[in-house]
């Protein structure tokens, strides 16, 4: 065999086993995607500061993981219409106009506005340890009862208007960093039943996208260590503006939705 023939055929071995491996350039698959962020205040970037005039009160960040994605990647389009507040329904009816049949990739946050994340919280935080737990109790009965058809069919008009994407879902964060650095606020049972919804939350999530045939991305381990309580939190505890509560930073956008996102792309 040729010194040319054999370099052609390693280079060939090489890359057949860069691409079963997955070590491929992720850039140039991601630079001819059609990408679409959908949801809510996670994934407008609500407490990151930087939105843009154009969003007004969906409050869209620059430094939000669907902008910081697409700056890294370079997409063939992108639509950002994810908006605070958003609901299941909300999304369904004013965001999903911004997919087609050529979207590749779609992600999405929705969930925790359907059971009252807003009310819960403030509940919480200016009524007794007892009300809040039984908030936190009506908020697990909705998830479970409720929020499963508002997903389905929330799920169901993503994949009709856009049958051939990548449809991720991302989860919510755990709030609280039990037996942690805090020592006023909420009480350990109040966290404790906050982050357990939590994780009923995210558990209802991941069922319903995978039901969907959608991948499921949870940001809960990307945020372990940087709860609130922690000493290092990426997220607000109670602050002003008020919206900002209980928000990803820029930080928990760049460090723990980004990477969350990008693996399951």
């Amino acid at each position: 065999m040729s010194t040319r023939s054999l370099g052609t055929t390693l280079a060939t071995l090489v890359l057949g086993v860069a691409t079963v491996l997955g070590l491929a350039q992720p850039a140039t698959a991601a630079a001819g995607h059609n990408y679409v962020a959908l949801g809510d205040s996670y994934s407008s970037g609500v407490g990151a500061g930087s939105y843009t005039s154009e969003s007004g009160d969906c409050k869209r960040s620059t430094a939000a993981y669907p902008q910081l994605w697409k700056n890294a990647n370079a997409p063939a389009s992108f639509k950002f219409v994810a908006c605070s507040g958003a609901t299941t329904t909300s999304v369904s009816s004013t965001q999903l106009g911004a997919l087609s049949s050529s979207t590749t990739l779609v992600s999405v946050t929705a969930g925790g506005n359907d059971v009252g994340f807003a009310d819960v919280m403030q509940t919480c935080v200016l009524q007794s340890e007892a009300t809040c737990v039984s908030r936190v109790d009506t908020a697990v009965s909705q998830m479970q009862n409720t929020l499963p058809g508002k997903l389905d069919s929330l799920y169901s008009g993503i994949r009709s208007r856009s049958p051939q994407a990548r449809v991720v879902v991302l989860g919510y964060p755990r709030f609280y960093k039990l037996s942690g650095s805090c020592i006023a606020g909420l009480s350990e049972t109040e966290r404790s039943a906050i982050n357990n919804a939590g994780d009923v939350l995210n558990g209802v999530i991941a069922k319903r996208a995978a039901n969907a045939g959608f991948a499921y991305s949870s940001v809960v381990d990307e945020f372990t260590g940087h709860e609130l309580c922690s000493g290092d939190a990426w997220l607000h505890s109670v602050t002003f503006p008020i919206g900002n509560s209980y928000h990803p930073k820029a930080v928990g956008q760049s460090s723990g939705y980004l990477p969350a996102f990008r693996s399951a792309v």
